[in-house]
């Protein structure tokens, strides 16, 4: 696990979004897992911008999003896939054919199967970005008893609903999700995460420093072989070292 430090969100997020500018120029039909969140925005912001300038083409590119809500249409403003065309995919050259969406509003286990499909037919994710919740989630992978594996409906936590629920004006906010499972994640063949703030420190120590397990599910990226983790001062503030 690779720990790096900046001071503000648009550091980080010129630093992460020029890993992926990077690889996406040599490797043009990369495959990218996203996430949703304020976290990666400044990520999206830096690649959206390069993409104007002709310095990126994202046209072969495909990208697996790590959760959606369930009963929530697709198109709904507060759903992951508004937020990411919002965010990202209006604003670069991609194909909408090759973005790939878990479905909240069908049955999760055949959902589960098609994108896990979907994922090896692709050949695997290349880079997956990653955030943290206050409670240690990734995706929303929940803490648990027990690792998951490929994606599964979760209801979500309080804190979860907490953190999410100034989002929804207009109804209320989804208490179920569908998400990639853990092992899915893993096997991305290089993982990035980001956290930013200090309501993310206590989550980021134990991902860093604690024991691996699932009661923080972030903590098992400490056995990939190739995470990188990117910390504003603010959210870095209880690390030992």
């Amino acid at each position: 696990m690779k720990i790096n430090i900046l001071k503000t969100a648009d550091e980080i997020g010129e630093a992460i979004g020029k890993i992926f500018c990077d690889y996406v120029n040599e490797k043009p039909n990369a495959v990218l897992g996203l996430a949703t969140g304020a976290s990666p925005v400044p990520t999206y912001n830096y690649i959206a911008k390069q993409c104007k300038e002709g310095k990126v083409s994202f046209k072969d590119v495909t990208t697996f999003n790590l959760d959606e809500y369930c009963d929530l249409p697709k198109k709904h403003a507060n759903s992951f896939y508004s937020f990411m065309v919002d965010n990202l995919f209006s604003k670069v050259d991609i194909n909408f054919d090759n973005i790939n969406f878990l479905d909240g509003n069908t049955d999760s286990v055949d959902e589960s199967a098609r994108y896990a499909k979907a994922i090896k037919d692709a050949n695997g994710i290349d880079v997956q970005l990653l955030g943290i919740g206050r409670n240690g989630h990734i995706g929303f992978n929940e803490p648990a008893d027990e690792f998951t594996d490929e994606a599964f409906k979760v209801k979500l936590t309080d804190s979860t609903i907490e953190a999410n629920s100034i989002y929804f004006t207009d109804i209320a906010m989804p208490h179920y999700a569908i998400t990639m499972g853990i092992g899915s994640i893993m096997r991305a063949k290089s993982i990035i995460l980001v956290a930013t703030g200090e309501s993310k420190a206590e989550a980021v120590k134990a991902m860093i420093e604690g024991e691996v397990t699932p009661k923080c599910p972030a903590s098992i990226l400490q056995q990939h072989e190739d995470a990188t983790i990117f910390l504003d001062e603010a959210a870095a503030s209880l690390l030992k070292k």
